[in-house]
């Protein structure tokens, strides 16, 4: 077989997976139905947070674990994307998080000043923010760098992966819905606008619980602002649609700022976040006896988990 292991599914967390596994001495080939640049992945709005994602027991290590990597990448940010932020967490409590919150270096209770008008309370913290057309061309050039490959393929069937290497790791997100029959897996339609930077240097998220449809927040990216959003359950359209992107512009400009209101605006990007309660990563069997690792089912944090995950993925393929 030309390849130890293939990984079906070319974005985020495939490309980790298997940069994982190529870096760790396999021959490794992912086959993506899409182009790295039109996959879910590539229209995140690239912030490193635990959202939308369970189970709670696993997601503060897998996302601790990823943080680490992405600090480390933030050293390079023009190779890779990855840059550290200062920002706001408005309408949180560290009391509101689970134990890995202790671990997050810097994160503290916002003072009163700091705080937006209208909110009492929130955090205040550094993390990684990713730009994820650069991230994503860096993960292509790493994984090849170590010896994998990328090709364009359609996959019925997982047993075509299994013919052609003795292990694969699915991680197709919405697309293991119909192809391992996983109703489980459903999307979350995320809509955002792009504006023109008006002097934003930091982010700021709002956690509000009444609201669990529509989402606020504003991410400083070299090519403008990204200004979301929505978090619409089992919606399919990814046309976006302009009432919508008015009433995120509003939503940003009332609480961020009212100059936002007039940003010029240079894109609208809709994604569909492939939500699974709990993220699928166990091992499995494809039939006819391949070994099979299932790494799906993200949400809206994949990027947050990936390294995490990607790694957890590598040590199940190992211990099959």
């Amino acid at each position: 077989m030309a390849s130890d292991a293939i990984v079906v599914g070319g974005g985020v967390i495939g490309l980790t997976s298997a940069i994982v596994l190529a870096e760790s001495g396999r021959r490794v080939a992912v086959w993506s139905r899409d182009p790295v640049g039109a996959t879910t992945s590539a229209v995140a709005g690239g912030l490193w947070w635990p959202y939308r994602v369970e189970p709670e027991e696993k997601v503060g290590a897998w996302s601790l674990r990823t943080l680490g990597v992405l600090t480390e990448l933030a050293g390079r940010p023009g190779e890779t994307g990855v840059r550290m932020v200062d920002g706001t967490l408005a309408g949180m409590r560290l009391e509101d998080l689970g134990p890995w919150a202790a671990e997050v270096p810097g994160m503290r209770a916002a003072r009163r000043e700091e705080l937006p008008e209208g909110w009492g309370h929130g955090l205040r913290v550094r993390v990684p923010v990713v730009d994820m057309a650069t991230y994503l061309g860096y993960l292509g050039r790493r994984l090849e760098a170590a010896g994998g490959t990328v090709e364009r393929r359609v996959v019925a069937d997982l047993g075509e992966a299994a013919r052609e290497a003795p292990a694969v790791v699915n991680c197709t997100g919405l697309g293991a819905r119909e192809l391992v029959s996983d109703r489980g897996v459903a999307p979350v339609q995320g809509q955002l606008v792009v504006v023109e930077n008006v002097g934003f240097d930091e982010w700021f998220v709002a956690a509000d619980p009444d609201s669990a449809a529509d989402t606020l927040y504003v991410l400083p990216q070299p090519y403008g602002l990204v200004l979301g959003g929505t978090a619409r359950e089992g919606v399919w359209d990814l046309t976006p649609d302009p009432a919508t992107a008015e009433a995120i512009v509003a939503r940003c400009a009332l609480a961020v700022g009212p100059r936002l209101a007039d940003a010029r605006v240079i894109g609208h990007r809709v994604g569909l976040r492939p939500a699974r309660s709990p993220v699928r990563l166990e091992a499995a069997t494809v039939p006819g006896g391949g070994r099979l690792v299932h790494n799906y089912g993200h949400g809206g944090a994949g990027v947050t988990v990936s390294w995490g995950c990607a790694e957890a993925a590598a040590g199940l393929l190992s211990s099959c």
